[in-house]
């Protein structure tokens, strides 16, 4: 089989260029890695920039008039110029960002690395209309976190389809470095045709990290028409509208990729769904719905719930560290400020259009890189109680806990490991009892979630925390013990299970022993917000696990 010339292993040279470059982030203590120097946010340099492209309404065709830069790049500098390789047409993709030091690169046999912190060098958010109240912030996209593009892609025997899967996480990079996720958001709706995009079709998920939802096209004006604009996460290329010669595109697959005249696979950029890649013409591991490996975003903020009517009007910088997004309900304009302070802390100012004005301060905190298997708890058998890893939270999945095991039982769970009716929609909604051993010395409080893993996401049924550490139990339909946190439906309530249609489904109840009380605001205790709340002060956790089967009536 012919060898896709821009998989082709690195040369020697491009070794070199893995020694040189050292990271130094430039955004923000924040994001800065233990081996980096801290810098603040740097301003835009528009002299030497082409004007950015935006999409028209109708997504027909890109136009140069979008509005001028006015938010400056979160930058990521070389400690020393990178001596130039002998690269393969994969290196030299990527090469216009390498050479701005807004990414770095590097290689082993099997892998090429892009590091990066996910923010690029254009406008950001403008546009948006669908907004769930998310900013972009640096990404720490470096180390055993950095983005990889398999040198050699392996066709698949039978090549996936992204219309009903893969929906979170990336399924390919831009030469930016920054991720494209699926253009069907995580409830499998066109982001686009939405209005959750901005005018290059990004915005932030909920951990406040910016991706692109459409194919970025107007990367041909810094990398040149005829370049790749992105690699697809299983190795091929994606280019723009037209071929590498200027050709018009024939012959697109389902995946919306072909081969050229030597038998090259590659993808293609489109003005209609699916936009960029359809789907993956290489082999690729799906895990939870995405494709794994990859990186983890990470989050510095609770999630918050869309602003219904907002549109983002602007997004700039008033300083080198700071940053206004503004937008407008009914016709008056709120904002939001956010700043780092010397030490990495986040200081974020809020102004809704009514002029409440609230401000609130978080300190950075490091979770770890990713690796291959580690966000999945172990297999557990219905009923058991052994030590589950952490739940995920949002787009991103969190490692697996090191916490002390925590014993689980249900007096209303038999030995077969189901759950009885009267707790589910189909009886008397009640939430079941719950039983758990003592946590370690220096349990402050516990907190309980109960939840279950549905192909596209982690739905959350039950959220109850602040539960004193005197008390190892809650009675059936508890509603006095603790504060009761927000279900998937934004109720501070239990929400009894009520599966569609038949079938065995599994749930999952966990307890979190903690060293103190999680600080959540009580409008905004969501699964993913407690998750994030007490990753620095879990002690010990356990995870009941049961089944219920949905009886057709």
């Amino acid at each position: 089989m012919k060898r896709n010339p821009g998989m082709k292993r690195l040369s020697e040279g491009m070794r070199h260029l893995r020694a040189a470059c050292v990271l130094l982030i430039s955004s923000s203590p924040l994001v800065a890695p233990s081996t980096a120097t801290a810098h603040p946010w740097h301003r835009h340099r528009t002299s030497d920039k082409p004007a950015p492209v935006q999409h028209d309404a109708n997504h027909d065709s890109p136009r140069p008039d979008a509005p001028p830069a006015v938010a400056s790049r979160f930058l990521l500098t070389a400690n020393a110029k990178p001596e130039r390789a002998d690269a393969t047409d994969i290196a030299k993709a990527f090469e216009p960002f390498v050479e701005l030091k807004a990414i770095s690169v590097r290689s082993d046999d099997r892998y090429f690395f892009v590091e990066s912190n996910g923010i690029p060098d254009h406008p950001l958010m403008v546009g948006i209309q669908a907004w769930q109240q998310q900013v972009p912030l640096p990404q720490k996209y470096v180390g055993d976190n950095a983005w990889q593009i398999p040198l050699e892609p392996v066709p698949a025997a039978n090549p996936l389809t992204t219309k009903d899967r893969f929906l979170r996480g990336a399924i390919a990079l831009a030469v930016n470095g920054v991720p494209i996720f699926n253009p069907l958001n995580n409830r499998g709706e066109d982001a686009f045709l939405i209005g959750e995009l901005d005018e290059h079709g990004g915005h932030c998920g909920r951990a406040d990290d910016y991706h692109y939802h459409l194919a970025p096209v107007h990367l041909e004006k810094q990398v040149g028409k005829g370049a790749p604009i992105a690699y697809a996460l299983d190795g091929y290329p994606i280019y723009g509208y037209t071929e590498p010669d200027g050709s018009a595109v024939k012959g697109l697959d389902r995946c919306n990729g072909h081969e050229d005249v030597d038998g090259n696979y590659h993808y293609h950029a489109t003005k209609a769904y699916p936009y960029l890649n359809g789907g993956f013409h290489g082999e690729v591991t799906e895990r939870d719905g995405q494709v794994d490996p990859q990186p983890r975003a990470e989050p510095v903020r609770p999630a918050l719930e869309p602003l219904r009517g907002a549109t983002i009007v602007g997004y700039a910088s008033p300083t080198p560290t700071s940053r206004r997004l503004t937008y407008e309900v009914g016709g008056r304009q709120g904002f939001i400020d956010y700043k780092v302070t010397g030490d990495g802390t986040l200081v974020f100012a809020y102004a809704d259009p009514s002029g409440k004005k609230t401000t609130e301060t978080y300190t950075p905190r490091g979770r770890g890189p990713r690796r291959p298997g580690d966000d999945r708890p172990p297999p557990q058998q219905s009923g058991s109680n052994r030590p589950a890893g952490r739940e995920r939270s949002g787009t991103s999945s969190a490692k697996a806990s090191a916490a002390e095991p925590l014993t689980v039982t249900s007096p209303a769970i038999g030995a077969d490991g189901n759950l009885p009716v009267e707790f589910t929609c189909d009886g008397a909604g009640a939430s079941p009892p719950l039983e758990w051993q003592a946590g370690p010395p220096g349990t402050k409080s516990y907190a309980v979630t109960l939840w279950h893993e549905a192909p596209d996401r982690v739905k959350s049924y039950w959220v109850v925390y602040g539960i004193p550490a005197s008390v190892t139990r809650l009675a059936k339909n508890s509603h006095r013990v603790g504060t009761t946190g927000l279900n998937d439906k934004q109720r501070a309530e239990y929400d009894p299970m009520c599966s569609k249609g038949p079938g065995l489904k599994t749930y999952h109840v966990t307890v979190y022993a903690l060293s103190a009380v999680p600080n959540l605001r009580p409008n905004a205790a969501t699964r993913d917000a407690l998750i994030d709340a007490i990753k620095d002060i879990t002690l010990a956790e356990g995870t009941l696990t049961y089944t219920y089967e949905r009886r057709e009536k």
